[in-house]
């Protein structure tokens, strides 16, 4: 039997990847080399474009349930408070983007949101299967388990992280350099002595420092520690407690707890390519970067929500051109978003507007037309903001697995049409993607059919 496509890999961005599919009615199957769900938070922060695709793909509200929003950092020195200050910037919402404030979440709960939202679809996850081989032909994809079973798809998407089989198989290569080099540690512990209202951040000398972050929705802390050059972190509950006890005015027996620890040394790395052949890179396997402003998961979970529709629209007829732009697109995206993560992490760039995700988009690609002459603001390409016309507000009308016509007419089911787009959009006839950017924009729907049957849409004006 042969399936749409295959995901390699059950984080954040399979996950997303698998319930975008299942709401179009794609035959996909999500494999995952462990035997359930990654267990840590590393991924805490979602960026408010993150919480709009999350709204559009009905998780938002369950999110929000199992997270909270990011506590002020509290600065430490010699076992007193010297002070409090914001983690980020404050940008006001309005009525093009009412979400503004990153909100935090373990990577596990959003994992198992993603997951139970999923299965409500009908889709599945296929835990205990690891990847050892990926041959493809001109009709698709063979992937190879370690047990000596195959599957077959038309489609294969490698969502399997930095480490990633999927790409090691195909050849890709990935370029990139170190970010810092001294070694870090991140755990998820239980402790006592420290309020649940701070970020807690205690430096240490040359750089060095531990903080401590409650997370959200949890009864536990987030351990962050950027260690000297030169050591070894030790991932073992006396470990994480000597290390508490050295940088804190916490005893080691405060830490009562040790949930999850992993090690890294920060660095970049970004795949030559994103696609080979049927075979696609998303997420880590595409991308690795600092963690710093909190960017990659939120660019891994824009990955799937760039490729999902894409799938969707070429198992349905639309032109194979249509997945090309899923490089063209994300990986010129994956590289800003590197640049970011190093200058937050080195201190260049504040934790703001630039690490919202809310300004990223599209206006190079060539999936954007924008055919009217000199328009001011929003242009093809752009994030289609959030408004109201005659009563509907957009982001209620975007919501779904379809496109939206704004300021004219179409009989085609798989468009949405509302007769005017809000005044902040500016004159013209919008087409926006199922993915919440501006398609096509121009001053009439002439040149808006021959868009249509390029990108998918059929029958459009």
């Amino acid at each position: 039997m042969v399936m749409d496509v295959l995901i390699v890999g059950a984080g954040p961005t399979g996950l997303t990847l698998g319930i975008d599919l299942a709401r179009r009615g794609v035959e996909a199957l999500v494999v995952e080399r462990a035997e359930g769900l990654f267990p840590g938070s590393r991924g805490k922060g979602l960026q408010p474009r993150t919480q709009e695709v999350f709204d559009d793909l009905g998780v938002l509200e369950a999110i929000r349930a199992a997270g909270g929003p990011y506590p002020a950092r509290m600065i430490w020195k010699d076992g007193k408070r010297i002070g409090a200050q914001p983690m980020f910037d404050a940008i006001e919402p309005d009525e093009g983007t009412p979400h503004t404030d990153p909100l935090m979440i373990a990577q596990w709960r959003t994992q198992e949101v993603l997951y139970t939202r999923l299965a409500e679809l009908g889709g599945e996850v296929s835990f205990g299967r690891e990847v050892t081989g990926v041959e493809q032909d001109a009709d698709g994809v063979t992937v190879r388990f370690a047990d000596g079973t195959t599957a077959r798809a038309r489609y294969v998407v490698a969502a399997d992280g930095g480490r990633s089989a999927v790409r090691r198989a195909l050849g890709v290569g990935m370029t990139g350099e170190p970010v810092d080099p001294a070694p870090f540690l991140v755990a998820d512990i239980r402790l006592t002595g420290l309020d649940r209202e701070h970020w807690h951040t205690f430096p240490g000398p040359d750089g060095t420092g531990v903080a401590l972050c409650p997370l959200a929705g949890t009864d536990d802390f987030q351990l962050q520690a950027r260690l000297a050059q030169g050591t070894e972190p030790e991932l073992s509950l006396d470990g994480v407690r000597k290390l508490v006890a050295a940088y804190t005015h916490l005893d080691a027996e405060d830490v009562t707890q040790l949930r999850w620890a992993s090690d890294f040394r920060p660095r970049t790395g970004l795949a030559d390519r994103f696609r080979a052949g049927r075979v696609f890179l998303a997420g880590d396997a595409a991308h690795i970067h600092s963690p710093a402003g909190g960017q990659g998961l939120n660019t891994s979970v824009q990955d799937a929500y760039n490729l999902g529709w894409k799938l969707g629209a070429v198992l349905r007829g639309a032109p194979d051109s249509l997945l090309d732009t899923y490089e063209e697109e994300r990986r010129s995206n994956a590289a800003a978003m590197l640049d970011l993560s190093t200058s937050v992490h080195r201190g260049e760039v504040r934790r703001g507007r630039a690490t919202l995700q809310l300004e990223l988009g599209y206006r190079e690609s060539s999936l954007s037309v924008e055919t009217r002459v000199g328009p001011a603001g929003l242009r093809a390409g752009d994030r289609a903001p959030d408004g109201t016309v005659s009563g509907v507000r957009l982001f209620d009308a975007f919501r779904g697995p379809h496109w939206t016509l704004l300021g004219a007419e179409t009989s085609h089911a798989g468009v949405r049409t509302l007769p005017a787009a809000p005044e902040s959009y500016g004159p013209g006839v919008f087409l926006v993607r199922p993915d919440g950017y501006v398609g096509w924009a121009g001053e009439t729907t002439e040149g808006l059919a021959e868009y249509a049957r390029r990108a998918g849409v059929f029958e459009a004006p």
